[in-house]
């Protein structure tokens, strides 16, 4: 399918999904709309999207976003987080800002009999009913599986590619003054990233020169069974990490790259203390730990009222499988889905 085909078949299906998610987000009509109308919103907009648009693939993925009638909120919402950080500060101060930064919970473990990558993904209440699971085969041989939200660009959550790589995201916002004015943007580095042959490849496309902020990338080389976890920062800085034996845990907060945090991360330092606390040397062990939610103020598994979890994604190189839990994955009662790795 070709990338126009894609965005008009995928405006087509999921035309009425993506208005319904525009009108439940909290912001971007509220603010990134109003914003987008000034000379200076206006001027950031035409800078993000030129930049997008002519780098490297991009104007391929570009082509993909889905047609609709209202496609210039649409492109808000795919470049809200490089446009947050400049808003005016009346705007800002009226955002809750902690909310951006409490997006996904993630353990790995690497071992002979145990390589997994386990995944919540937490998201604004508004975004539940608005995300879909996108099967793609595109013209040059590449096929992916995408855990999609309605609007956006495959994905800012978690899939996996015909080449054997597998791949989940935590947000991880900068300070406002580290983010670049008009820089590439993190959706269209994860949409490039469906794409990546194998580490190597994928480590040259996530350290793409001109990002606006930052994000954290947990890779899986399926066939060669190896994980690593990615930081990523504006101005070329980045930090991996190949993971081993020893359970690893990422929430929103960078661990090892050496940034200004955007806010005081309560709910990530809650998240991390609690999952220390907790043992991680089974995927049972690993399913609990997600799906605990013994502090009530920063759970790891979010259930409301303003944060929720959409779904829990365990990657497993040993069986080869995705598995989906709609529910709490800790409960033996929920709903689960398994797709094979190998059936891109």
């Amino acid at each position: 399918m070709e990338p126009y085909e894609m965005g008009l078949a995928i405006g087509k299906r999921f035309s009425a999904m993506i208005e319904r998610r525009l009108e439940q987000d909290p912001l971007v009509r509220s603010q990134l709309v109003p914003f987008s109308r000034t000379s200076d919103g206006e001027q950031l907009v035409d800078d993000l999207s030129a930049t997008n648009r002519s780098l490297n693939a991009f104007p391929r993925y570009w082509d993909e976003l889905p047609l609709v009638s209202f496609f210039s909120q649409l492109l808000l919402l795919n470049l809200r987080k490089e446009i947050f950080p400049f808003l005016p500060t009346e705007v800002a101060k009226a955002r809750d800002v902690n909310l951006e930064a409490v997006e996904c919970s993630d353990i790995l473990v690497c071992r002979p009999d145990l390589t997994v990558v386990a995944h919540n993904e937490d998201a604004d209440v508004s975004v539940e009913g608005h995300a879909f699971l996108l099967h793609a085969v595109l013209p040059h041989g590449v096929s992916f599986f995408a855990y999609t939200y309605a609007g956006e660009l495959p994905t800012c959550a978690f899939g996996f590619n015909s080449f054997g790589v597998a791949f989940t995201l935590n947000a991880v916002p900068l300070a406002p003054s580290e983010t670049v004015r008009g820089g590439v943007g993190r959706n269209f580095v994860s949409r490039d990233l469906l794409e990546a042959k194998d580490f190597t490849d994928a480590l040259k496309r996530i350290q793409n020169p001109t990002l606006s902020a930052g994000h954290c990338y947990n890779l899986l080389d399926i066939n060669a069974k190896m994980i690593f976890n990615v930081e990523t920062a504006s101005k070329q800085r980045f930090t991996y990490l190949q993971i081993s034996e020893a359970p690893y845990f990422h929430a929103n907060m960078y661990l090892r790259l050496d940034v200004s945090q955007q806010v005081s991360n309560d709910s990530s330092l809650h998240r991390e203390k609690r999952a220390a606390e907790m043992p991680k040397n089974s995927l049972e062990e690993i399913l609990a730990v997600l799906g605990d939610g013994s502090d009530e103020l920063y759970p790891i598994y979010m259930a409301g009222p303003k944060l929720c979890t959409l779904v829990t994604v365990v990657f497993d190189a040993s069986s080869r499988t995705m598995t989906l839990y709609h529910g709490n994955p800790a409960k033996s009662s929920t709903l689960q889905l398994e797709i094979s790795l190998d059936s891109v």
